[in-house]
């Protein structure tokens, strides 16, 4: 699925690098039949089904689509978390609370949206790449998954964070797991660094299975400190949902109208 970004929303015009969600073709060698000289105890009897060299926190399905996010686990240790038993491959605790309710509203003011008075789009830009490349070079990364609460919308964060990843996944309502795939919300999330809060909301066309082409929003959330704390994360998810939301019902409220006039 393709994807051009369009930064032409009410909060700013710029121009960002296109947005791409990679498809994935898994290939698999064919079943042995046969293994001629080896006893029928040996013979393999399924084909494989996972690529080789592959263990916890190195999938090479995931890895491709972080990358596709702009972070390279160049460690190979990646953890995709969307439900408790991946905090325990990831060597997590499980949370305490399940699910989790978290109170973000002191957060809020803090984390400004790009184009707006408190954040410029290069400002924002330049602490987006910043932290994707900080990211890359983490020992591991923690990636909780999920639904936005509530909603349908999917949310990734991508952390070197183990602290608040349990937290995360019990904020989170629990998704399908299918394979990976880009989210319409993204979050980046590091510590060790200097402190930075911001997100930024962008329209995108999407290419869809028939070739119609559909334009929709995705966010992207950007939370840095010495130990960014998950209310702050939390509200920059909320923001995000808000803006989406309110996309959406702009196009739609569009779309009417032209409807209306033909």
């Amino acid at each position: 699925m393709n994807a051009t970004t369009i930064r032409t929303l009410a909060r700013g015009v710029a121009t960002k690098a296109p947005r791409f969600t990679p498809t994935i073709r898994l290939f698999s060698a064919a079943p042995q039949t046969s293994s001629p000289g080896l006893p029928d105890s040996i013979t393999r009897v399924a084909a494989p089904s996972a690529f080789p060299n592959e263990y916890p926190g190195q999938n090479y399905i995931f890895n491709w689509c972080l990358n596709a996010d702009g972070v390279t686990p160049l460690k190979k240790s990646a953890f995709r978390i969307a439900k408790p038993l991946d905090l325990k491959v990831a060597g997590l605790a499980l949370p305490k609370t399940s699910p989790l309710k978290v109170n973000a509203k002191g957060e809020r003011s803090k984390i400004p949206e790009a184009g707006s008075d408190g954040l410029d789009f290069d400002t924002f830009d330049e602490a987006l790449q910043s932290t994707k490349d900080a990211l890359s070079l983490s020992d591991s990364l923690f990636c909780p998954e999920g639904h936005s609460p509530g909603t349908r919308t999917g949310v990734r964060i991508i952390s070197n964070m183990k602290v608040i990843a349990p937290d995360l996944v019990a904020y989170l309502d629990r998704a399908p797991k299918r394979d990976p795939k880009s989210q319409p919300i993204t979050c980046y999330v590091l510590s060790g660094v200097e402190e930075f809060s911001g997100y930024a909301i962008e329209e995108v066309e999407e290419t869809m299975e028939d070739k119609s082409r559909v334009a929709v929003s995705v966010a992207t959330v950007v939370v840095t400190g010495k130990q960014p704390s998950l209310e702050r994360v939390v509200a920059g998810i909320e923001l995000s949902m808000e803006g989406l939301e309110a996309d959406a019902k702009e196009r739609a409220e569009k779309k009417a109208a032209e409807e209306k006039a033909e």
